[in-house]
């Protein structure tokens, strides 16, 4: 005949057993999680390893694209503006301009031959007419911006140079050239002038590559 305390110890070893059993099926539960977040830290720390690191600037390419640009700079719709003296040049042949204009100190002309005296806001109609634009005039005295002559790495480190660009960023300078009204007068010249030999899109292009392959120059 069964006793109260064999009952007793009966159910404490089927409650010790279930609690033996709760705890393999939670240790087990764990068990899983810690081996999946395992495989997952693994897994990211296997895909960081093969990861390709941060591409360096192609100063080759950015070499090549300044020199695209550089075409540009010194086709006759940029350079007659930015000439080595203090008269504008003229013409695809870039000769002095014949009314013996000069620079002046704020690049406007001098007294009475100031630049808006015969350059309106817009190009007049017909061949070699006196062509137009509201900011027409060259680059400041103290600040000539001289594109005629130069070589192509002296002008590369010029135009990237605040204290010879006007106090431009790299970005302001690709904004200047992008979007600035007087600049994009050399892609809409008049009659009778050639045009640069790239679009003005083109050149924006190429002068991204040259600034996001850290704008290098030639020698």
């Amino acid at each position: 005949m069964r006793t109260m305390a064999n009952d007793f110890a009966n159910g404490g070893r089927k409650n010790r057993g279930r609690l033996i059993r709760r705890w393999i099926v939670v240790g087990g539960f764990a068990a899983a999680v810690l081996i999946a977040l395992g495989a997952s830290v693994w897994a990211r720390a296997g895909v960081a390893s093969v990861a390709k690191p941060d591409a360096k600037p192609d100063a080759e390419a950015s070499r090549a694209a300044f020199l695209q640009v550089y075409r540009v700079l010194t086709s006759p719709r940029c350079q007659n503006c930015h000439p080595a003296g203090d008269a504008p040049l003229q013409g695809d042949d870039s000769h002095v301009h014949i009314q013996n204009v000069k620079r002046g100190p704020d690049g406007h002309g001098l007294y009475g031959m100031r630049c808006d005296t015969c350059h309106q806001a817009a190009n007049l109609p017909g061949a070699h007419m006196p062509p137009g634009n509201p900011k027409w005039s060259l680059p400041p005295a103290k600040m000539k911006m001289v594109f005629v002559g130069r070589p192509a790495g002296e002008l590369c480190r010029q135009i990237k140079d605040p204290k010879q660009n006007g106090g431009r960023s790299l970005d302001a300078l690709m904004d200047h050239i992008a979007n600035d009204d007087l600049v994009g007068w050399g892609w809409n010249p008049g009659d009778g002038r050639t045009l640069p030999p790239l679009t003005r899109p083109e050149t924006v292009a190429q002068l991204k590559i040259w600034i996001d392959g850290g704008a290098a120059c030639t020698p």
